[in-house]
């Protein structure tokens, strides 16, 4: 708040009616309890807006590597695909076809180059990726660099630095239309939410149900309104951390409100000697949006997150000098890079971490800083203890009540007609 008492910023301000609400909720009512009433009052059309250069789409007519220009450029992970050939009068279900994100742009290409039987577009790049630099590239950044395959191949993982940098100036790669991976495994269908949804169910899409950003969708013009980011939200809860709803929680030590959730057994993790690629994998298939780089016994001294798979599409010749793009070697390059081109980014950073002992209203504003979304929980010795997310937190504050969604699902997760997922 301001010292005239009126709120600091539209966060502030959503936090104060946040505020006013709490305060008319029945006594007998948990804390919790009362801000799911709270937040159910609050529809999502109240949230500030982002910046123009996160709303974006991204045409379905646009090649892959317009697609990952347009997203780095933007500093977003994902984008709503807009459907060219949808009529003007299009609602907005049949206007959009998807999100489109780093993740599965790579991991799409990957998945083409590898098969045996597959079109013969995919044929003839993997043809010329063997041709150009040998199957050890493909072996080596698929991450099947077996000690079986090395002694078959000697000196094959020399060539592996080359892979990207190859695949990036493929026609493969820029002849691919984003339309053209719609029916893919790894396309992500589009579910937004309508001005007049709630803030619940805003918070329950971003925790419990995983998403990255939720797109709000406005049915005067059918057409996208905002993008509400967990960035976003981490933001909005710092701004609120001295307000009476959240004081109660913020003051509380992690231990007490039962994080980290995940004890370090549990947490996924990469060595820095593993292919990068792997932790790109692990990321995908555990539907984390990022992990911890540990050397020796169990030390986290890096973290990639999903955005960072973009370095391997717009600046893949810093990897070339390289036998094996390594986490290691991966983070390493990276850093160079950005210093040297004076970008911003988390990775330049280091670890940001904390300890149990540590306040919820420590780790927002340590979230909020660096605009990241997940810290490490380390012990007095540095060592990994588990992680906190957005989605843990947003667990600690508001539930799902039963029943809740309902049929909502049904009818805002509409396919491409030629999915298969």
């Amino acid at each position: 708040m301001s010292e005239e008492g009126s709120p600091r910023s539209p966060e502030a301000k959503l936090g104060k009616e946040v505020e006013d609400l709490w305060d008319v909720q029945e006594a007998q009512l948990t804390p919790t309890e009362k801000l799911n009433a709270c937040f159910e009052s609050i529809p999502v059309s109240e949230f500030p807006h982002a910046s123009p250069s996160q709303v974006i789409e991204i045409r379905s007519d646009a090649s892959l590597g317009e697609a990952v220009r347009l997203l780095s450029q933007n500093k977003v992970l994902s984008a709503p695909v807009v459907d060219v050939d949808a009529p003007e009068d299009a609602s907005w279900i049949d206007r959009y076809l998807g999100m489109v994100e780093f993740a599965g742009i790579v991991v799409w290409i990957l998945h083409q180059s590898e098969k045996n039987n597959g079109s013969d577009a995919c044929d003839a790049f993997q043809s010329a990726i063997e041709y150009s630099m040998g199957p050890a590239v493909v072996a080596a950044a698929s991450g099947m660099s077996s000690p079986r395959y090395r002694s078959s191949q000697p000196g094959s993982p020399k060539t592996a630095g080359n892979f990207f940098e190859i695949l990036t100036s493929s026609d493969f790669y820029k002849n691919t239309k984003v339309k053209d991976i719609s029916g893919s495994f790894r396309w992500a269908p589009f579910l937004a939410l309508q001005t007049s949804n709630s803030f619940l169910t805003m918070l329950l899409l971003l925790s419990k149900y995983r998403m990255k950003s939720v797109p709000v969708v406005d049915l005067g013009g059918q057409k996208i309104d905002n993008i509400i980011t967990q960035s976003a939200v981490i933001h909005m809860l710092g701004e609120c951390s001295d307000l009476q709803w959240f004081r109660s929680l913020g003051s509380k030590k992690l231990c007490e409100l039962g994080l980290p959730l995940m004890n370090t057994n549990q947490v996924i993790k990469v060595d820095e000697d593993e292919p990068v690629l792997q932790a790109f994998r692990l990321m995908r298939e555990k539907g984390v949006g990022g992990l911890p780089v540990v050397s020796g016994r169990n030390k986290p001294v890096a973290n990639i997150s999903i955005r960072d798979i973009q370095f391997l599409l717009i600046a893949p010749e810093i990897y070339k000098d390289y036998r094996s793009i390594t986490a290691k070697n991966f983070v390493t390059s990276v850093k160079r890079y950005l210093e040297n081109n004076q970008k911003a980014s988390p990775l330049l950073s280091g670890m940001i971490t904390c300890r149990k002992d540590d306040t919820l209203k420590d780790v927002i504003t340590k979230l909020d800083s660096e605009e990241i979304h997940r810290i490490y929980v380390v012990d007095d010795e540095g060592n990994l203890e588990g992680v906190i997310t957005l989605r843990d937190i947003i667990s600690r504050i508001v539930h799902e009540p039963r029943g809740y969604f309902g049929d909502f699902f049904d009818g805002v997760l509409p396919l491409p007609a030629n999915s298969r997922v």
